[in-house]
């Protein structure tokens, strides 16, 4: 064959012209690798193929995700097994209305044989911390957590504890019941980059449900480690961002703020406050883990307009007409993306391809990272 080959059983071909450029290449095997963390979860979690794709670009983008659904959808066992499966430390927190700052920080302990005091580092100094029914806890518990999320932190008696890397806080909440529940403040859920609601299983799910979960449960697998999630995140954050999908977000977070600029004037009496600058970024960080699991090198709008409820919904604040009425804030994500325009991905050119496509058309390019990206018109 006159083709050119980089397999292992072509030492000898000439270097010239490879298929793929090399980065690309990495995308994809971080994709293969990440796939399979993705399908080792689901061994043990029947559908949720959603919360488990977000569990992971919450992983890649650095964020903290907040798991919102009725008892008994699998969200803590998602969490068990999503955290088996990347490896790390893993803690699991029972929030309750008694729990005080010292249950879940640590505290200093005095220590006769010392006559002095030790610093005892509570449970949250691991990679994943599962704070489940998350808004059980008082304000003072609420404010703990706040400095651990946003500076991944904590001080004990004058000194700074940091966390280990990587670290993820992935808190669940019921959405029902009022009993002893605190709301969590806007602070708080501003810091979480997701916030994704776990849904009742279809029928057939539960009937797998049923099949798989009434003998011996089934287990995962490791598949990634500590270091290795620390490079994908670096990878992660090196995902291309055209400069007109950058101008998108910023449109989609500028639009939840002045609707009426966008000719959303009916979302004006509804939206009373819009989404933060944490949104934009978020927006960024989570639609390049996304391209990143997708086996690509470069970000496209269907990317940001498959993590905007998520990352956006949380952050906005309803009017109370709106409330009242019964409009939910992801209705209203999802009208500003639909009307809101993105911009369209033209290759070679001016060849179009389909945006699910991570592939460029074939025809004699430069083996570069730009020479697999897309323009944007």
């Amino acid at each position: 064959m006159s083709s050119p080959s980089h397999g292992p059983g072509a030492p000898s071909a000439p270097p010239a012209a490879p298929t793929q450029p090399a980065p690309q290449n990495g995308n994809q095997q971080a994709s293969r690798l990440l796939g399979e963390a993705i399908s080792q979860v689901q061994r043990v979690i029947v559908g949720q193929e959603h919360m488990v794709e977000q569990l992971m670009v919450g992983l890649l983008a650095k964020g903290h995700i907040l798991l919102e659904g009725v008892p008994g959808v699998a969200k803590t066992l998602a969490v068990r097994s999503f955290a088996t499966v990347v490896g790390g430390d893993f803690a699991r927190i029972q929030f309750t209305p008694d729990l005080v700052p010292s249950d879940i920080v640590g505290t200093r302990i005095y220590k006769a044989s010392q006559e002095g005091f030790d610093v005892e580092l509570g449970p949250v100094f691991v990679n994943f911390v599962l704070a489940d029914e998350v808004n059980r806890a008082p304000a003072k518990v609420q404010a703990a957590m706040l400095e651990l999320m946003a500076e991944k932190q904590v001080s004990i008696g004058g000194r700074t504890y940091p966390m280990p890397e990587p670290f993820i806080v992935i808190a669940t909440q019921n959405p029902i019941e009022s009993e002893g529940v605190y709301p969590l403040p806007e602070a708080q859920r501003d810091r979480f980059l997701l916030k994704v609601d776990v849904p009742y299983p279809r029928g057939n799910e539960e009937f797998e449900i049923l099949r798989r979960m009434s003998v011996q449960p089934p287990t995962s697998r490791p598949v990634l480690d500590p270091q290795k999630i620390l490079q994908l995140q670096k990878q992660a954050s090196e995902v291309f961002v055209h400069n007109l999908v950058a101008e998108y977000i910023v449109r989609l977070v500028l639009a939840t703020r002045t609707p009426a600029e966008f000719n959303l004037p009916d979302l004006t009496s509804v939206i009373q406050l819009g989404c933060s600058p944490r949104a934009t970024l978020g927006l960024v960080a989570a639609a390049r883990a996304l391209a990143l699991i997708h086996g690509r090198d470069y970000v496209l709008p269907t990317d940001v307009q498959s993590v905007a409820k998520d990352v956006m919904s949380h952050r906005i604040v309803l009017g109370f007409d709106a409330i009242a009425d019964n409009i939910q804030p992801a209705q209203v994500i999802d009208r500003i993306i639909a009307m809101v325009p993105p911009p369209t991905p033209v290759w070679n050119g001016g060849q179009s391809q389909q945006p699910g496509q991570s592939q460029q058309p074939g025809g004699p390019r430069a083996p570069q990272r730009q020479a697999a990206q897309p323009d944007f018109s």
